[in-house]
């Protein structure tokens, strides 16, 4: 019962914290402040990807697949080894944002704001194993990454407290960048980091 209770508390902080990001996402961003713990973070990535791995690994073992060591190595060491990789990576690019746009050079601030949302990383790699042909593949990463380009844009506002309408500008480049992958050849690639069975759907 204790187990039980713990799991249901767990969610109802996972499910207020998106209902934050998405009604008051400055309320959610404002209280991220540097103290000098960054371990924490990185901590956290890597344990929501261990929690995103595991997922995958149930949806296609639930769908049929044959759980061989190179799969199950590929989803519980290196998916946690890439979100953290991915937070860095995302790190850098809030910190050209921030330095574009007026904000914080701070690069803690950075890491832990976006640590901050990793909760949504497992949900991201549930939706992508779960696509299941090209046009399914294509809906679910359009709205991934207009959820991702939403997160960059409040975290560059109210966490690096970047310029609103350079910011702005920004994310709308970004946005165009990813419109151009998307309407050019070098969608496969981004789709197939995504899903590559069902990416192989768009050309057959």
């Amino acid at each position: 019962m204790a187990k039980r209770n713990s799991y249901k508390r767990m969610f109802a902080i996972w499910f207020s914290h998106i209902v934050q990001i998405i009604m008051n996402p400055k309320q959610f961003f404002s209280k991220i402040v540097a103290d000098g713990n960054m371990d924490e973070s990185m901590m956290k990535a890597f344990l929501y990807g261990l929690l995103g791995g595991i997922m995958v690994l149930v949806i296609q073992k639930i769908g049929g697949a044959e759980l061989t060591l190179q799969l199950i190595f590929s989803k519980l060491v290196i998916v946690p080894v890439m979100a953290v990789a991915i937070l860095f990576v995302l790190g850098g690019m809030l910190m050209m944002v921030s330095e574009i746009t007026g904000g914080e050079r701070d690069w803690e601030i950075a890491i832990k704001g976006l640590a901050s949302v990793f909760f949504i990383y497992p949900v991201i790699l549930v939706l992508n194993s779960l696509a299941w042909g090209c046009v399914s593949l294509w809906v679910i990463s359009a709205i991934v990454d207009i959820y991702v380009l939403f997160l960059l844009y409040n975290i560059a506002v109210y966490c690096m407290k970047g310029n609103r309408t350079r910011v702005l500008i920004v994310i709308g480049a970004f946005a165009f960048f990813m419109l151009t992958v998307y309407a050019t050849d070098y969608r496969f690639g981004w789709l197939s980091l995504k899903n590559y069975a069902a990416a192989l759907e768009c050309y057959r």
